[in-house]
């Protein structure tokens, strides 16, 4: 399941059924969870956690000190769930003792080729991140978010569940769940309908969250009024959500 060329370090653990490629290198403090499979030319550094079927295609580098100027060798860490793809020149930094000390990544994900993610990242499960995306440290994305290629993220914003952004947007501020947006800087253009209908939202769910979303981008409110209304006018789960992400912005959100 090894190929005679990887070099892997004893000290790393990996279930008796994880295939590794040729010429791929695999770090001492590396802990990779079964049914995974690890393409060639791989560099896999730790202290680094993959889940169960975790599949990683070749030229990647997971788990590399991050490129903070900060950073002096701490050993933080990256944490990922089980199944996510890793595809071709993607990048994926471990954490800052600054932040939280770890990079976190769910469950089900999928990193286009030359996706990187910076230092001290949270993300979700069931989330896309298109060719060439990039994350900056500190970035939070809730569960199934989509980016679209050529995308940036700055520093520490949030990008929430549900949420959309076009290729080649420039998103410098929070984005609230179950919006979408694009452009050059970002900005709103509607709900995400049809990845809410998609995931089987109901008629009545995207009825309250659209009459949600008119109080913040369409009446003149200010956001605090916006987040009153919504309150008192809705008592759903999703209105909540949709409520909460936006209580939630350190940075402001795109509009």
């Amino acid at each position: 399941m090894i190929h005679p060329t990887a070099l892997v370090d004893p000290a790393a653990r990996l279930a008796d059924d994880v295939e590794i490629g040729p010429f791929t290198v695999v770090g001492p403090d590396v802990e990779i969870g079964s049914g995974s499979r690890i393409g060639p030319h791989v560099v896999i550094k730790g202290p680094t956690v993959l889940g169960a079927r975790t599949r990683i295609f070749q030229f990647a580098s997971v788990g590399e000190d991050c490129q903070d100027k900060k950073y002096n060798g701490e050993p933080t860490r990256l944490v990922m769930g089980d199944d996510n793809v890793i595809r071709e020149g993607v990048t994926l930094h471990r954490g800052t003792v600054q932040d939280r000390g770890e990079t976190t990544i769910g469950s089900r994900n999928l990193f286009m080729a030359y996706v990187h993610v910076g230092h001290d990242c949270v993300i979700g499960s069931d989330c896309i991140l298109a060719n060439q995306v990039t994350l900056a440290g500190h970035v939070k994305m809730g569960d199934f978010a989509i980016i679209g290629g050529l995308s940036a993220v700055h520093q520490f914003c949030h990008f929430g569940t549900h949420a959309m952004a076009g290729g080649g947007s420039i998103i410098t501020k929070d984005t609230p769940a179950f919006v979408m947006i694009n452009g050059n800087p970002a900005q709103v253009h509607g709900l995400n309908l049809v990845g809410l209908k998609r995931r089987g939202f109901s008629r009545d769910a995207l009825k309250a969250l659209g009459e949600a979303y008119k109080l913040v981008y369409r009446q003149g409110l200010t956001v605090d009024q916006a987040l009153v209304e919504i309150r008192r006018r809705f008592q759903a789960v999703e209105t909540e959500a949709f409520a909460a992400s936006i209580e939630a912005s350190t940075r402001g959100i795109v509009r």
